[in-house]
């Protein structure tokens, strides 16, 4: 399941309007220019997932409402066979495909993710994000770079990471193929809804 880029940023310019905020305030809570964002929030960029989750704390909803239009219900379990998930496309062809997009009230944000190997990407600087809470990257196929501000990491099929996602990170696929792995992005435990458009 692929959501539509161009209802995604529909959706989040009127999540904006109904709170009243200017689209300066939501570039800053989401950590971009103001160019970026109206690039993003008109639909003429691609998402990525920082992006997403940062709007998705910024208005209180769960990001699964941004990229349907609804809020997950289900409750209990939820089972996602193989291959199977809520698709996210991010920069240079990553997919994230969400693991539990309509469980209700989740706890974490379990992803496989496919990061592409790209040649031109091996001799430069890592791409760094930042976004509150934890992480967990479980590799499954392939081999990873990790940075982690000024540390670098490889990884191989098996590896496990674990790490406060506020400071900078980011990963490539190495070794010629695209690496996958399960990441599991882990919200901050004193989030609260109702004063999430204050978040720094």
């Amino acid at each position: 399941m692929q959501p539509d880029r161009q209802e995604v940023a529909n959706r989040i310019r009127s999540l904006r309007d109904d709170l009243e905020l200017t689209v300066e305030q939501m570039a800053e809570l989401t950590g971009r220019s103001v160019d970026e964002y109206i690039a993003q929030e008109s639909g003429e960029a691609d998402f990525d997932f920082t992006f997403l989750y940062k709007c998705a704390q910024a208005f209180g909803v769960d990001v699964i409402e941004i990229l349907t239009g609804e809020a997950p219900k289900l409750t209990g379990y939820e089972l996602t066979r193989q291959g199977e998930g809520l698709s996210i496309m991010r920069r240079h062809g990553f997919e994230y495909l969400h693991q539990a997009p309509f469980f209700k009230d989740k706890l974490t944000e379990p992803f496989i993710v496919t990061a592409p190997y790209l040649e031109e990407e091996q001799n430069q600087p890592i791409h760094l994000s930042y976004h509150r809470g934890q992480e967990i990257d479980f590799i499954i196929s392939g081999r990873m770079r990790f940075a982690y501000e000024d540390h670098i990491e490889e990884l191989s099929a098996g590896d496990t990471l674990y790490y406060d996602s506020s400071r900078g990170h980011g990963m490539i696929a190495i070794g010629g193929e695209p690496c996958i792995f399960l990441a599991i992005v882990i919200k901050p435990q004193d989030e609260d809804p109702s004063d999430s458009i204050n978040i720094p």
